[in-house]
């Protein structure tokens, strides 16, 4: 029979197994969470660019990833919920009820662009014969059909326009809003452009629209579409705490910042070219390795090797 002396140093030796065996299941539960990086989309071209470009240099460092379509809201509740890790397209100030909301619950990372505008534009002859502001527009009535194209039927920016019409500002009284869609809308702009037509319409950048078309953002739309042209600047958001339980990735989000050029190239190989996002990011990153330095500055593989020669050699520049 066992002394008590044996039975106390007996029980000690079962606890401190349990405890390491503990240990060594939170570890790998670790490792395997942040194997595993969950990004949200709302089905913005731009947000799908960045998602490619942030998919991509992870996959080069050995993680998985998984991108699911979810609508602003839902997407915010996600992070709240832990469901979602990463979401590169908080845009503010737009986004800035979401934030009033689920400020608390989530970790604001990091500003990944800035200078995304949204607005009226036209094209660069127009803006040369004197329409610069919006104040502009009814004295070349007659040039515009009084017409302003915007975008889908229901969209929150047609209903601005609408508004501004309907108040008669800028003298306005009379004019219509052309719901088209996106696509309709740049397919008549390009037409009138080919034509030298006078045409306004809603534009935004990051978009291709601004690499395909020599465009000018009109100023004086303050009251509706926001100071700076509709400015905004967008935001790298993530769950609470991911970067303290993951700190590689966060290390990476910490070091992406993007830039408008950037974009409007990812953005154009996406949708004028059908390139899928990660293809378009793939092709885009390899012409541009420059990026990668800073990116990827104390940035790891996922078993630690160093991520810089990982990623070159992933995309084939080693």
């Amino acid at each position: 029979m066992a002394t008590p002396h044996q039975t106390h140093f007996f029980r000690r030796a079962i606890l401190n197994l349990c405890n390491t065996i503990l240990l060594l299941t939170s570890v790998s539960t670790y490792a395997a969470d942040c194997e595993l990086v969950k990004f949200t989309d709302p089905g913005w071209t731009d947000i799908s660019a960045t998602n490619g470009v942030a998919t991509t240099l992870l996959t080069g460092l050995g993680y998985k990833t998984d991108i699911t379509l979810l609508g602003v809201p839902i997407g915010f509740e996600s992070l709240k919920n832990g469901e979602i890790d990463v979401f590169l397209g908080n845009w503010m100030p737009a986004q800035q009820k979401f934030i009033d909301k689920y400020g608390k619950d989530i970790d604001i990372v990091q500003t990944n662009l800035e200078g995304a505008k949204f607005t009226l534009a036209v094209p660069s002859y127009v803006y040369q014969a004197g329409v610069t502001d919006f104040e502009d527009l009814a004295a070349h009535s007659d040039a515009f059909s009084q017409k302003i194209y915007g975008i889908e039927p229901g969209a929150p920016a047609n209903q601005k326009l609408q508004t501004m019409i309907d108040d008669g500002d800028f003298g306005l009284n009379g004019w219509k809003v052309v719901e088209s869609g996106e696509q309709a809308m740049l397919s008549q702009v390009s037409r009138n452009v080919k034509r030298d037509k006078f045409i306004v319409f809603l534009a935004w950048e990051p978009h291709p629209m601004n690499v395909n078309h020599d465009i000018r953002y009109l100023t004086g739309g303050d009251k509706y579409f926001g100071p700076n042209l509709g400015g905004a600047t967008i935001y790298t958001v993530t769950r609470k705490g991911y970067d303290k339980e993951c700190p590689n990735i966060g290390n990476l989000l910490n070091n992406l910042v993007f830039s408008l050029k950037m974009e409007n190239e990812i953005i154009g190989a996406i949708l004028n070219d059908g390139q899928q996002p990660a293809d378009a990011a793939k092709e885009w990153l390899a012409s541009h390795p420059d990026v990668l330095d800073n990116w990827l500055q104390g940035v790891t593989t996922v078993d630690g090797k160093p991520g810089l020669v990982a990623v070159k050699t992933y995309l084939g520049l080693n």
